[in-house]
């Protein structure tokens, strides 16, 4: 792609999209897959460069993965638990699922291995889930000792037994151990110490889990959880639903130009805990049709909110990128822990933000936004996947924005443009 991509202005937008799997779901798939006793067949997953590094390193750890052409059709011959290769280098790029979770199950195997990836994620902190995983028996260590990736593995399967582990940092952390819990030689108990952020990633770690056939046990309150040994996951034909994360770009694309835009294969009842960044709408003025199959946004006049958004945070960019075109102030909060995603969230939201010509008050956990008179700018993406998505949504009712690196959009959705063209229609 180019270094820098236009956004022209466009009328009210109109059409049906269906965005490509949740990489979120794909990335738990293919764990409980390469984990699973047997084959499994993934249907409909996100082909991007998030979902590369997982098979990549899958493949790395000697686990057989295949994927057709398009990279959404995928076979997965599970090791039964114990990750056949002795050896390897695990490159995880700048995707946290992909580290978080290979950590884990790397713990599983026999041999040493180094999880490592890009700059930024070298800067992203994996305490937590290491002084978890040691816990639990594994030998596993920050090669620079200070807390962050490259890590070190020297495995020789999991133990098992009793943690705790801080619910406030990165829900991935809670999925990563339980995702690789059911094959440690004794039962596992977690025990989540505080509020949990992103509650929605969790039951959807659970829920995956359970198509593969591993039920976990005391998940209720998602303040403990009980996972037991010796059955481990089978392999199993799963069909993965469209990102309703990705989604959301689409949705607030009506909310921005007062037009309707529908995204099928999606409802209410999805697996994925971000429909709810529809709700958000809603309170901001917009109309909102669900049905079994489909989710339908119209526009309407926008009305700033107070909203915390701690259990669907990766639409926070989303619903600031909407609140510039609001009437009066909106207030995200809940989102401290987006200050170690790709980039700090709040920081450079808030930068960006007022480049457009809002008023911007950062708060430790969240923004205040107040919507101003805007204009266009370029802006800066900080190789965030969803800083381009977002901020290319004010172009479409604002002219002269431009967006920079806006390949950053592979990490989850390589095709974003194109399908946010296709809804366009001429200004004026």
């Amino acid at each position: 792609m180019p270094d820098s991509i236009e956004i022209v202005p466009s009328g009210p937008v109109r059409g049906t999209v269906r965005p490509p799997g949740s990489k979120s779901i794909t990335n738990r798939a293919l764990v409980c897959a390469a984990l699973a006793a047997g084959q499994s067949r993934l249907a409909g997953a996100l082909r991007s460069d998030d979902t590369v590094v997982m098979i990549e390193g899958l493949r790395q750890l000697g686990i057989d993965v295949a994927a057709d052409g398009s990279g959404r059709e995928i076979e997965v011959t599970g090791c039964d638990g114990q990750p056949p290769a002795t050896a390897a280098e695990l490159f995880v790029g700048n995707s946290g699922t992909t580290a978080r979770f290979l950590t884990a199950l790397a713990t599983l195997g026999s041999g040493a291995y180094r999880i490592h990836g890009v700059p930024r994620m070298h800067q992203r902190p994996i305490s937590d889930l290491l002084d978890a995983l040691r816990a639990l028996g594994a030998d596993v260590a920050s090669e620079a000792g200070d807390g962050c990736p490259p890590v070190i593995v020297r495995a020789a399967g999991l133990e098992g037994g009793r943690v705790t582990i801080r619910g406030d940092v990165s829900s991935q952390f809670l999925s990563g151990l339980l995702l690789s819990a059911p094959c440690a030689r004794e039962p596992v108990e977690i025990v989540v110490d505080g509020p949990l952020v992103s509650k929605p990633y969790v039951q959807m770690t659970l829920s995956v889990m359970s198509e593969f056939g591993m039920v976990v046990g005391g998940a209720d309150e998602f303040d403990r959880f009980f996972v037991p040994c010796g059955l481990g996951y089978h392999g199993n034909d799963y069909a993965i639903e469209p990102d309703a994360s990705a989604a959301s770009y689409f949705f607030a694309a009506a909310a921005v130009t007062g037009g309707q835009v529908t995204v099928s294969g999606l409802s209410r009842d999805s697996l994925q805990g971000d429909v709810a960044f529809c709700d958000c709408l809603a309170r901001m003025g917009c109309r909102v049709r669900y049905k079994s199959d489909r989710i339908t946004v119209a526009g309407g006049p926008l009305k700033g909110i107070e909203i915390d958004m701690a259990d669907i945070s990766d639409t926070a960019q989303t619903l600031a990128a909407v609140a510039l075109f609001a009437e009066g102030p909106t207030t995200i909060t809940g989102i401290a822990h987006v200050r170690h995603k790709e980039t700090d969230r709040i920081a450079a939201l808030a930068t960006e933000l007022r480049k457009l010509g809002a008023t911007v008050e950062e708060q430790p956990s969240g923004l205040r936004i107040v919507p101003g008179p805007l204009h266009g700018a370029r802006v800066d993406t900080y190789d965030d996947h969803r800083m381009a998505m977002s901020l290319a949504l004010v172009g479409l009712a604002v002219p002269g924005v431009a967006i920079n690196d806006p390949g950053c959009t592979a990490k989850t959705y390589p095709d974003f443009f194109h399908d946010l063209d296709a809804i366009r229609t001429p200004a004026g």
